[in-house]
């Protein structure tokens, strides 16, 4: 206390001089630039490793390396060891090894001669879509490739080196891997077998559909519709635009942090105009530039969307339904006629068709921390993933008994299971089959049994089962 009973005056704070504000900012801003020169490549590292899980070549070649590394490894440490491993003098080793190699090349040629018949025989009754989407990323078949030719590089160069000392642990590791080379051929005319099977791939494809609908929709959903559009959020026609300066492509992926970093650099909305999995022509527009965003750094924009020849599934939940309405609909072809290969496919679409009504789809507007609209990108809504499950089926197999009941039981089970707000589509493509069915059958006795909701298709029908929504 002072002499007057005042309390002292507390001393001023240190005001923080302005020059340590803008220390800050120029940080923000020179993390913000480094994230962005860093996802300049991001593009072509995208399309590689795209490209790189459904390349065969992958696995071989790596083998191939290793072999390199582990040969002089196991010479080194045979000359350390005493131990005799086989006891094979040098005419058995010469046979062992040259038995090894004669095996493991005669699987490589089954093998790969397999997998081309396979190819073409699934492109031509399935749908091509398959080939590098299951066929050519399926990872026993990889691995099972590369084990033929580590096991045949390895007996080669074991060969080679064979004189008047037989290396015993080389000689033994040879044996056991022919022995095992041969179990796993055995088991991979099995595996393929079955993998060729329609209801393998179709179940195949609707996992992986699972999957990218989990990772582009992560939210489940809640008691309200999905939104399309931010509140209040009106664009005028663009400031600038930027075209499409590479080859004509597909769309395959977009880094939209990287988007999102530089919309809020120039204080502005960048609009992506194609969707994922959209043929984008050379010079289309490919973005729409509004307000700030008229600014921005065309490099940066343009690595932030990866292309390619064909489309993916990894950030396309449109895709995985696409190839399966497409096995549905070339079974249902007059040169095929398998309409339980349809009724298969139906299957895995309404698996997909609840775990994308059970999602929140999020609108076209990805906002920032603020709240502020940054990032216009378009994806699939509701009414899409429906339209297509349903339209193609439809029209080509309303016909058949088998789908018309399966079509109908896959519609009652998603109109019982679903929230409210999904059933407006679903009622549409009920009402469109019941349309269908009457102009195509004749007999009144056959329109009745098409309109009975069956999940085999024909013979699983139970009466009271399918709740009415």
């Amino acid at each position: 206390m002072s002499p007057t009973g005042e309390a002292p005056a507390e001393p001023p704070r240190p005001r923080r001089p302005a020059a340590f504000a803008h220390s800050r900012q120029a940080l923000r801003t020179r993390r913000r630039d480094l994230f962005l020169r860093s996802r300049l490549l991001w593009h072509r590292a995208y399309r590689i490793v795209s490209y790189l899980k459904s390349a065969l070549w992958v696995v071989p070649i790596v083998a191939i390396l290793a072999v390199l590394m582990l040969a002089p490894a196991m010479r080194a440490l045979d000359a350390r060891l005493v131990w005799r491993f086989v006891g094979l003098e040098v005419p058995g080793a010469r046979a062992l090894y040259e038995t090894v190699v004669t095996l493991t090349l005669s699987f490589l040629v089954f093998t790969f001669g397999s997998l081309l018949v396979a190819i073409q025989v699934a492109g031509g009754q399935l749908t091509p879509r398959i080939i590098a989407t299951t066929l050519l990323r399926d990872n026993v078949v990889r691995y099972s490739v590369g084990l033929f030719v580590f096991t045949l590089v390895f007996a080669v160069m074991s060969l080679d080196r064979l004189g008047a000392q037989v290396y015993q642990l080389a000689t033994f590791l040879t044996g056991l891997l022919g022995v095992v080379c041969m179990a796993v051929f055995l088991f991979l005319i099995d595996y393929a077998a079955r993998l060729l099977r329609p209801v393998s791939v179709a179940a195949r494809v609707g996992n992986e559909g699972q999957k990218v609908i989990a990772a582009v929709y992560p939210h489940e959903e809640g008691s309200g519709s999905d939104a399309t559009q931010a509140p209040g959020l009106a664009l005028g026609p663009p400031r600038r635009t930027l075209r499409h300066a590479g080859p004509s492509e597909i769309a395959l992926a977009v880094d939209l942090d990287a988007l999102l970093v530089e919309a809020i650099r120039c204080d502005g909305i960048v609009e992506l105009v194609p969707q994922v999995g959209d043929f984008v022509a050379r010079d289309e527009v490919l973005y729409a530039l509004h307000g700030g965003a008229a600014a921005a750094d065309d490099r940066r924009l343009a690595a932030a969307v990866a292309f390619g020849g064909e489309r993916t599934m990894e950030q396309d939940p449109l895709f995985a339904f696409r190839i399966l309405v497409d096995i549905a609909i070339k079974a249902l072809s007059p040169a095929i006629n398998d309409p339980t290969t349809a009724v298969e496919s139906i299957a895995q679409i309404q698996r997909l068709l609840r775990t994308v009504g059970e999602r929140h789809l999020h609108g076209e507007v990805v906002a920032d921390r603020e709240g502020r609209p940054r990032v216009i990108l378009r994806t699939p809504n509701w009414e899409d993933f429906v339209r297509v499950a349903c339209h193609e089926i439809r029209f080509y197999g309303a016909g058949n008994l088998q789908v018309a009941r399966r079509l109908r039981a896959m519609l009652e089970d998603l109109l019982a299971s679903l929230p409210k707000h999904r059933h407006a589509a679903l009622r549409e493509e009920r009402d469109l089959l019941d349309r269908m069915i009457d102009a195509v059958y004749v007999l009144p006795e056959d329109r009745a049994l098409a309109r009975v909701p069956d999940s085999q298709g024909l013979g699983g029908s139970v009466r009271g089962k399918w709740r009415q929504a």
